[in-house]
């Protein structure tokens, strides 16, 4: 089995981020950036595959600046075998990602891709699901837990009611949820090891996708601060409060 795991270079969670001057977007000059945590998940599961000799290869792909070079070693310091590159000055939106992967995979010819449920920066959770539009492929959202039974993947995925168990035939897409697993550590002889794996680098453009923003931002602001709490002194009071001042009854 071939797995294909994206993964995306966002501001790292720890951050505290800040809006632009201008409101145009997020300031990101001189902030640490790192992979997106649920493609960090995504990553591990992958590799816990081919540690299990359930898979055989580990590739991974990003889609950004030449600076996401360095989420794609970092991925390869925790298992992948190679990575891939495809670089764009833009921001490419779900639709236009999900249409670049369809490429690699096309390319590529894995009998799965897992990502992550979705990326912090934008919490678009689309990617996946597209890809599996596109590609007319089964998939398994929302992954807790991934399994492999008589050649098929049996995969438990969180749903408002609880957890659902869901059987998908290969090849699949599975977009990975926090409680999948807690991803390891690279260690020190493995990021050496990582730097001499081989990377390969193109445009994104040489795929022929339109990539071209379809959503325009109007502006970005910081959250309201909330106001502080009062103390009522009776049932009556609380109610007159919710429905005068707050007007949620």
């Amino acid at each position: 089995m071939k797995i294909l795991v994206p993964v995306k270079r966002v501001v790292d969670y720890n951050i505290r981020v800040r809006v632009k001057a201008d409101g145009t977007g997020v300031e990101t000059n001189g902030l640490k950036m790192s992979m997106n945590p649920f493609d960090e998940i995504a990553v591990e599961e992958a590799v816990r595959l081919k540690e299990k000799g359930i898979a055989t290869e580990v590739v991974v792909v990003s889609i950004g600046e030449p600076k996401a070079q360095d989420t794609l070693r970092t991925a390869m310091a925790m298992g992948a075998d190679r990575g891939i590159l495809l670089t764009t000055d833009n921001s490419p939106e779900p639709l236009a990602v999900a249409k670049l992967l369809k490429e690699i995979v096309a390319r590529e010819t894995p009998d799965l891709v897992i990502l992550g449920k979705q990326a912090i920066d934008d919490d678009m959770n689309a990617t996946g699901q597209m890809l599996a539009g596109l590609l007319g492929w089964p998939q398994g959202t929302f992954a807790s837990k991934l399994e492999q039974i008589d050649g098929r993947l049996q995969v438990s995925r969180e749903i408002d009611g609880g957890t659902e168990t869901v059987s998908l035939a290969l090849p699949a897409i599975i977009t990975a949820d926090l409680r999948l697993n807690e991803p390891r550590y690279a260690s020190l002889p493995n990021i050496m090891k990582a730097k001499k794996k081989p990377l390969e680098t193109m445009e994104a453009a040489s795929l022929g996708v339109d990539i071209a923003p379809r959503l325009t931002v109007v502006s970005v602001a910081e959250p309201a601060e909330r106001k502080a709490g009062i103390t009522v002194g009776s049932v009556a009071e609380l109610v007159e409060k919710l429905r005068n001042e707050a007007k949620v009854i």
